[in-house]
């Protein structure tokens, strides 16, 4: 069985100078990415903000939902993605209908303009993907995806674990 994360140790040089490096590395990619909001070439570059992609993405992935499995399934809160989904049904990406068993609640739907812009976007940020990565070897690309969702896999079970948790005592 594995040495749960809180009782490992991780003192010694070698690991310690290797979690400084990810560390870094990984504040440098959020930086980077946040700056080129990772989105895109051409016509279609910045054009869609990322909580916008991820919710459209998850609409087209998934199918129609309402906003409670919408902010479960992205491990937000309700009011955030009310708040979020409310420019992308103003702009006709996403259309809000009426549960067909309970007409009480709102089911949320990509829209056919939201399918299209979608995929306009999902195209530009695939081009460039294969501009960054065009001199890496497809086993590159493989372990780079399979490494970058394991590692976002337990970023999100940290968060998810820790959510309830109460933080440090902050000075008044």
């Amino acid at each position: 069985m594995p040495t749960p994360p809180e009782t490992m140790d991780m003192t010694t040089a070698q690991d310690t100078g290797l979690l400084e490096t990810l560390q870094h590395q990984v504040a440098v990619f959020a930086r980077r990415a946040e700056q080129t909001r990772l989105g895109g070439v051409g016509q279609v570059r910045n054009s869609m903000d990322r909580a916008a992609y991820l919710l459209l993405n998850r609409l087209d992935k998934e199918g129609p939902m309402g906003v409670k499995a919408l902010a479960a399934g992205m491990g937000i809160d309700s009011s955030t993605v009310t708040r979020q989904v409310a420019p992308l049904v103003d702009t006709g990406l996403v259309k809000r209908t009426s549960h067909p068993e309970d007409g009480r609640a709102v089911v949320l739907q990509l829209s056919p303009r939201g399918a299209t812009r979608l995929e306009e976007v999902r195209s530009s940020r695939q081009e460039l993907m294969a501009r960054l990565t065009h001199d890496w070897e497809p086993r590159e690309r493989e372990q780079f995806c399979a490494l970058l969702t394991r590692f976002n896999t337990a970023l999100s079970e940290h968060q998810a674990s820790h959510a309830n948790q109460p933080g440090p005592a902050r000075p008044s």
